[in-house]
């Protein structure tokens, strides 16, 4: 019991997770998709409970099926998840502009995916399945066709005012 009082994470949620897939490590995907939903990311003590947890997973186990899948983030994204796409018709439309404006306008430090405020996260994506929309942007889920460095100037200033 002190190892898990020891945890950041809730245990009480996990453990209903984990009770929602019955303990199956069969379902280790899903539960893990459910952690990510809750944290925005995989807390290395949720992955380190739930496989001590799960009959027949162990920590390892865990944390290499959460390194090998893209869908995955280890470390804590933003509010807004924010994904410019590079596929080749976004790209050839112009979608590293786009990703150049993304960046200066959230002020994201180089190297790092999420702002220290924690407001906004930033990824490239190889497709996003809006070709004739290109070059696309997705905020949380809401997909903005045919960027432009000026349209990216307004969407992050909507969002910016929405949280002032």
């Amino acid at each position: 019991m002190a190892v898990e009082s020891a945890l950041k994470v809730d245990t009480k949620k996990l453990d209903e997770i984990i009770n929602e897939f019955h303990g199956e490590k069969s379902y280790l995907i899903a539960m893990l998709q459910k952690v990510q939903e809750i944290y925005k990311f995989l807390p290395e003590d949720a992955m380190t409970y739930i496989g001590t947890k799960v009959e027949g997973l162990s920590p390892a186990t865990v944390f290499g099926v959460a390194t090998f899948y893209a869908q995955f983030s280890l470390e804590p994204k933003g509010k807004y998840e924010i994904k410019v796409c590079d596929g080749t018709a976004c790209h050839v439309r112009g979608s590293m502009s786009v990703l150049n404006a993304v960046k200066r306008k959230i002020k994201l430090q180089e190297g790092k995916m999420t702002t220290d405020n924690g407001l906004f996260s930033l990824e490239t994506v190889s497709c996003l399945g809006a070709c004739s929309l290109a070059p696309a942007m997705v905020i949380n889920e809401k997909v903005y066709p045919k960027m432009t460095e000026d349209a990216v100037e307004i969407v992050i200033d909507t969002l910016l005012k929405e949280n002032a």
